[in-house]
């Protein structure tokens, strides 16, 4: 039988929620890339005790009950530990999602000029809508890393005093031929090039007496004007005195050239930062809620479960919304590598069959966003197995798509369990579908971790306007997440039989 959150809340209950809110909302501003969740992560968790795991493999410390333990993986991925009681071979209760979210990526020969504008060309990430990018302020975030190992960090467009970047928008006046297309076609991915400069780069109008002083000239202007010169001198045209503008600032800002951007992971998102929503503040509007959102509770019920009989293990990982490919991504093996390493520092050691047989047993919440209920769009959503804002944490037996494609679809009996120990504890939760049989659909990193054998759900909380610039949560949802979580971690000691 659903229930409303609120309705259940005591005063306690309600200051603790919103204090949580608080906390998630300041994670949210300082992570909006995979690498800036990364760092906040670790500075957290290692305040409250956490080691790195290559550290105590390097002198061999032997792990036990409550110590904690976490692997950063390219910086993008991160494992934390809390050893339980019992020998890991019996299994992990883990919490997983992942902190990548959609976006722009800035391309590797990026920066060029067109009409008067200095533009760096973006290749979109992940399922978004086109369109909902056009005309509204972007902020660029990311690592430049040079030749010389030296790596840059960029923020650029979250403080009031940044300027941000836009693309642009057709005017309306002209927009006849515009209107007349598919929603999926309004903005093609070739015109997501972001405007960064529109002042041509000039050294010439001094005084014929500060022309003579060339120690007048930034390094930044020096390295324009050599750029200007090897450019005439390679191919005798130019690329455009914006574009050699841009350049100038990036050199004088942060030592950057042009060829740097080649090595680069340079990410375009919304500006600005995530706030409460309805005069109720009931609400949190924010860019990456999906899947931050199940990421930092996730992080902070591991933080806070204690007492704990089986190890507790989180898992937040790059790469989701493009399959879950690549090194960082929840199909490579840095996961399994991080369990044997750790299971190496116990007393009881590492082989190969207690690996597996630690994985097999153990249990999982695949902890990713479900859709929220939207009235406006009521008819992409069969209503009594969806999920509505403000009645918990969101259970998806399935996701996948049409006919449960690429879903690992949990086990009854596992459900049992975790419905016996959410009640016990007065965890309010709910269970839906992802839209209506025909409607899409979607998929999380689940299925990655059931090849293992062991016993996997989809849980998490529910997302109004899934994938859009700013997506809005509910924070009741959100503390019923942390509390269910922790619930998980201390409590579940389910097996396959």
């Amino acid at each position: 039988m659903r229930k409303n959150v609120w309705t259940t809340y005591n005063k306690t209950q309600l200051k603790a929620c919103d204090r949580f809110a608080e906390d998630y909302k300041e994670f949210l501003n300082n992570s909006k890339t995979e690498r800036e969740a990364v760092d906040t992560i670790v500075n957290e968790i290692e305040a409250a005790g956490y080691r790195e795991l290559n550290t105590l493999i390097g002198t061999k410390t032997k792990l036990k009950k409550g110590d904690k333990v976490y692997c950063v993986w390219m910086n993008k991925s991160i494992v934390m530990f809390q050893m339980g009681s019992d020998p890991m071979e019996a299994g992990l209760n883990i919490l997983g999602a992942h902190i990548d979210s959609p976006r722009l990526d800035v391309k590797v020969n990026p920066l060029y000029e067109d009409g008067g504008y200095a533009f760096l060309d973006t290749h979109y990430y992940g399922g978004i809508k086109k369109y909902l990018y056009v005309a509204t302020p972007l902020a660029i975030h990311g690592v430049l890393v040079k030749k010389d190992g030296t790596t840059v960090q960029l923020s650029v467009g979250e403080d009031e005093d940044d300027p941000v970047f836009f693309i642009s928008d057709l005017l309306i006046h002209l927009s006849a031929e515009q209107m007349n297309k598919k929603a999926s076609a309004v903005v093609e991915g070739e015109v997501l090039d972001l405007i960064v400069g529109n002042r041509p780069f000039i050294v010439d109008n001094d005084s014929e007496k500060e022309k003579k002083a060339s120690t007048k000239l930034t390094p930044g202007e020096q390295y324009a004007v050599n750029h200007e010169k090897e450019e005439k001198k390679e191919s005798g045209k130019l690329s455009g005195a914006v574009k050699r503008g841009i350049l100038a600032i990036l050199n004088d800002l942060y030592g950057i050239e042009e060829d740097d951007f080649m090595s680069a992971e340079l990410e375009i998102v919304p500006a600005g930062k995530a706030r409460d929503a309805g005069f109720d503040r009931s609400m949190i509007m924010g860019y990456g809620h999906d899947d931050r959102v199940c990421a930092y509770p996730s992080m902070r019920a591991i933080l806070e479960a204690k007492n704990l009989k089986r190890t507790a293990c989180c898992i937040l990982v790059d790469k989701e919304e493009i399959g879950s490919y690549g090194a960082t991504g929840m199909q490579s093996r840095f996961f399994e590598k991080a369990v044997a390493e750790v299971m190496n520092l116990t007393k009881e050691g590492y082989n190969e069959l207690s690996l597996k047989r630690c994985l097999a047993n153990s249990c999982m919440l695949s902890s990713d966003v479900s859709a929220a209920f939207d009235p406006h769009y009521a008819s992409q959503f069969e209503k009594k197995n969806s999920a509505y804002m403000g009645e918990g944490v969101a259970f998806n037996k399935y996701t996948g798509s049409r006919g449960k494609y690429g879903s690992s679809d949990a086990n009854a009996e596992y459900i049992a369990e975790i419905r016996k120990v959410f009640d016990k504890e007065k965890v309010v939760f709910q269970f839906a579908e992802l839209g209506k049989v025909d409607a899409g659909g979607g998929g999380t990193i689940a299925y990655m971790l059931a090849k293992y054998g062991m016993n996997v759900i989809d849980s998490g909380i529910c997302v109004l306007s899934m994938h859009s610039l700013w997506e809005v949560i509910s924070k009741a949802d959100l503390y019923e997440a942390l509390r269910g979580y922790v619930a998980f971690l201390e409590n579940i000691d389910f097996r396959n039989e």
